[in-house]
């Protein structure tokens, strides 16, 4: 059995504006394994992507707890939350959200720069994970002058660059065509083989999510009973 990394234990998360109120997250209880890739399969509005930013300690649930290696993010300050997401999770998103003033290798080092590594040992890293991406022609590169896919490769390199223990993707290929996004979920699979990273990624694509070593399928907030869940 394999140990596990992330839990979410009954979570709920519900919206209120003035006298409305949206439940997004009914009662969701989850557990991720050390080096998994996990797919979270949904349509728009199931509350995937909710599920995925509370695991990241970005949005606090209204209910509920997320141990992370049996640690409660949510009974943490804000400084160390901040602290964990810089050191042991990384992010991927839809829109890559890369600095365009800063180069492909600039913008991959910039999360080891905040976690204090010294410029040096960081790009140092950084051109490593390009290269290991096959983007070392692309170093200088800037946000504009590379393709979706390019950009989203970049993306997969910054979130690994502090070496995380779990990478949470919402809708990396979302606005790839199929080709890239094909190229981008197979990249995700080597990593996590290669560095026991573990990976949760949601989507609303069927097809790619199923070369997951786990797919789960979320609908109005609860998550279907799954092997292993």
């Amino acid at each position: 059995m394999q140990d596990i990394l992330l839990k979410v234990e009954n979570v709920s998360k519900t919206y209120r504006e003035g006298k409305l109120e949206t439940q997004v997250l009914c009662g969701v209880d989850l557990s991720v394994y050390r080096g998994e890739q996990l797919a979270i399969v949904g349509g728009s509005g199931s509350g995937k992507s909710t599920l995925l930013h509370i695991m990241g300690s970005l949005d606090k649930p209204t209910s509920g707890k997320v141990l992370l290696e049996g640690e409660d993010l949510y009974s943490l300050s804000a400084a160390r939350q901040a602290q964990i997401r810089n050191a042991s999770l990384g992010f991927i998103y839809q829109f890559h959200h890369l600095l365009p003033e800063f180069s492909a290798l600039e913008n991959v080092a910039m999360p080891a720069r905040i976690a204090g590594v010294d410029k040096k040992t960081a790009f140092g890293r950084a051109e490593a994970l390009l290269e290991r991406v096959g983007l070392s022609h692309r170093l200088s590169h800037a946000p504009s002058e590379l393709s979706g896919g390019e950009r989203q490769r970049v993306a997969i390199a910054r979130a690994l660059i502090n070496q995380p223990r779990l990478v949470l993707a919402d809708e990396p290929t979302g606005n790839l065509d199929a080709a890239s996004g094909e190229a981008v979920y197979a990249l995700i699979r080597e990593l996590a083989a290669q560095l026991g990273t573990a990976f949760v990624v949601v989507t609303h694509d069927n097809a790619l999510a199923a070369r997951m070593d786990r797919q789960l399928s979320m609908k109005s907030g609860k998550l279907t009973t799954g092997a292993r869940q």
